[in-house]
Parts: C-alpha cells; structure tokens; sequence
C-alpha cells in the first residue's frame, strides 16, 4: 500500500517542492542588490538626460551631417499649462466616447494609431468612416491614421501651411502635433469646453555639425493662443447693467442697431433680421465696415461662405482691423464670443461702428440708444 505525499502546512500536498539551498539563497540576494543597482542606475541616467539634454545618453538620435530634428524639450512636461490641456482634452475625449467604453489615459499612447481618433471624429460629424475596426501591424496602423487624417482635412478645409499634424507626427506620438489636432477639432466642432489660454511647448531643435557635435536651438511652438479679454472688457459696463436690469431698453438698442445695419445692407439687397446669429460668420461685419468706411475689400481676404469655425473667426477678426483702420478703438468683445452667438459681445461691436458713424447718419431711435447709454 502506497503512502500518501506529504501535505504541506497549509493542508495542500506538496508536489516535489524541495528546500532552498544555500547557495540560492545567496543567488537570490545578489540578484536583488543587482536589480536594486539597475533601479539606481536607471534614475541617474533621467537626471543627467533633464540635466544634460543634449548629451548623446539622452537622445538615440542617428542624425546625418547638417540634418536636423525636432524633439520635446525633457522640462516642458512639467509645464503646468500643458498638463491641464491635456487633462481637459483627456475628459473631452472620454465625455464623447462614454458610450463607446473608450476610455482614454494619455494622449500620446492612446491616440497614435488612429483607433481613438476614428471612433471620435465618427462621433463628432456622426459619419461612419471606411477603414478597418482592428489594425495590428505598423503598415496597417499607419493606413488608417492617414485616412483618418484625410477625413479631419477634408472636414476643417485648412490650407495647407495650417496643418500641423501628419501621419509621421500622430503615429510617431508626438505630443504637440497630437495636440494641435485635438484643439482644432474642438474649435471646429465648437465643443462645450474650456481650453486654457496661453499654451505653448517648449521644443529642442538638434543639429548634427561637420565635426560630429550636436548644435541646440530651442523654440516655442504655441498650441493654444491667448484670447483673454483685455483688463477693461472685464469691468462691467451699462450693457451688463441692461441685460441683468433692464430688458426694454435692450429691445430698444438692439432695434435701433439692427435699423442701423440695415440702412447700409440694403444697398447690397442684404438684410438683418437676427441681431443674435446673423453676424456670428462675421460676413455683415465685414461688408458693413466696407460700406461705411468706403473700403474695396477684396474677396480674397475673407471667406464668403465660411464653413468652420476658424474660417469665421478669421472673418471677424477681420473687421476688426477695418474698424481699426477707420479709427475706432479695438472692441472689447472677442471673435470666439461672437461666432459662439453671444448677444452681448455681438452688441457691443455694433456700438462701436454705431457710435463712430452715427453722426453723418443718424437713424430713427438714435436718440434712444444714446439715452439708454
């Protein structure tokens, strides 16, 4: 008769577990302190690469004569500025795609093969695009960012100087064409959103010399502008006032406003019925400072039929500087505010052109607005 294995304490058989020698138990002791020099190691190499970022530890860079490239500089990714665009871009991302179980951690990782960004711009212009669901190899990968990427172009109609993102940039996971990308999808798609303002990289520019040294410059490449509104737009002014306190004297400025575009919009066969959404294209701003101030303003210099949302941004901005070249001081209220319908901001720009030219053509109210004011 057999006798059983023997148990081990915990009541499990033991299945031929023989004891550890004591030359392992030495093997296993060095081993750590091997990995625990590796670690240390491991940590002194990232410093000296913050510390030293052109040393040839810090960059595998096979660079020929005089060829040059653009890297991220190791202390932009402490920039507090770019950690919070990049987190509000991460919730956006995860906000839209909820329903799809996407979740997104690190733009850089994540979106480099296309996958998100195809489940997300299919949300975003709620169109089905013709590329394969699940991509393995590079070549496959690549195929399909690219035609991504084609979709994107095609639905922003930038020109070409405007792009700065490619295939090479995205799947390579560089992080300021990744960026780029994602901020121009949230102004064309006018997303619900609040990007910081003032956001830019800080970029090494490495160059191999003749003598096989490496040359630095360093660059700023600006992601998002900076858009806040002057110290005084800040203050609040008698169209505040009017809005939060006096809603009839608001009827009557916006007519008498609109009844003063008119008066010039009709020698075009144009004319305004919705103070809150027909100058948010910025087109009858820039018509109505062409016809008061005389100006030719050639087609070319602004967009006509714009269909983005960087298109009508141009489009105001450009009547800005018309305003600005008749000699009216520059509105408080911003192009972004405009395009995004809001009321007040759009009413303060057409005070302006109203009070400049209102005295060589006063229309029937003036006189109210001047005593709402």
């Amino acid at each position: 008769m057999t006798s059983s294995p023997p148990r081990s304490p915990d009541g499990q058989y033991s299945k031929g577990k023989k004891e550890e020698t004591f030359l392992e138990k030495i093997g296993g002791t060095l081993v750590r302190k091997k990995r625990s020099k590796e670690v240390n190691d491991l940590q002194s190499d990232g410093r000296n690469a913050l510390n030293n970022p052109l040393s040839s530890a810090s960059f595998d860079l096979q660079l020929d004569e005089n060829e040059q490239k653009i890297i991220l500089d190791p202390i932009a990714k402490s920039d507090p500025k770019l950690q919070q665009l990049q987190t509000v871009l991460i919730d956006w991302i995860n906000d839209v795609l909820v329903d799809e179980r996407i979740i997104v951690k690190s733009l850089q990782d994540d979106l480099y093969d296309g996958q998100v960004l195809q489940k997300l711009l299919e949300k975003l212009a709620n169109q089905k695009l013709n590329v394969a669901e699940v991509t393995q190899s590079t070549v496959s990968q690549r195929q399909k960012l690219q035609t991504v990427l084609n979709s994107v172009d095609q639905m922003l109609k930038y020109r070409q100087e405007e792009i700065k993102w490619n295939v090479d940039l995205i799947h390579s996971k560089c992080l300021w064409g990744i960026l780029h990308l994602l901020v121009a999808l949230v102004n064309h798609f006018d997303a619900p959103i609040q990007l910081p303002q003032d956001v830019s990289v800080a970029l090494l520019v490495l160059k191999k010399t003749p003598a096989g040294g490496m040359t630095s410059e360093k660059k700023q490449e600006i992601i998002v502008g900076s858009n806040l509104p002057s110290a005084n737009s800040q203050e609040r002014d008698k169209f505040d006032i009017i809005f939060d306190h006096e809603p009839h004297k608001l009827q009557v400025v916006t007519q008498t406003l609109m009844d003063f575009v008119n008066q010039q919009l009709i020698k075009l066969n144009l004319e305004v019925t919705d103070v809150h959404s027909q100058f948010a294209d910025g087109v009858y701003l820039v018509l109505l400072m062409g016809l008061l101030g005389n100006f030719f303003v050639p087609l070319h210099h602004f967009h006509l039929t714009p269909d983005c949302f960087e298109q009508r941004v141009h489009n105001i901005s450009f009547a800005f500087e018309l305003m600005e070249d008749a000699g009216m001081k520059n509105p408080k209220s911003r192009p972004e505010d405009i395009v995004k319908l809001d009321m007040k901001a759009t009413l303060r720009v057409l005070l302006t052109i109203f009070n400049a030219y209102s005295i060589s053509s006063q229309p029937p109210g003036a006189r109210g607005v001047q005593a709402a004011f």
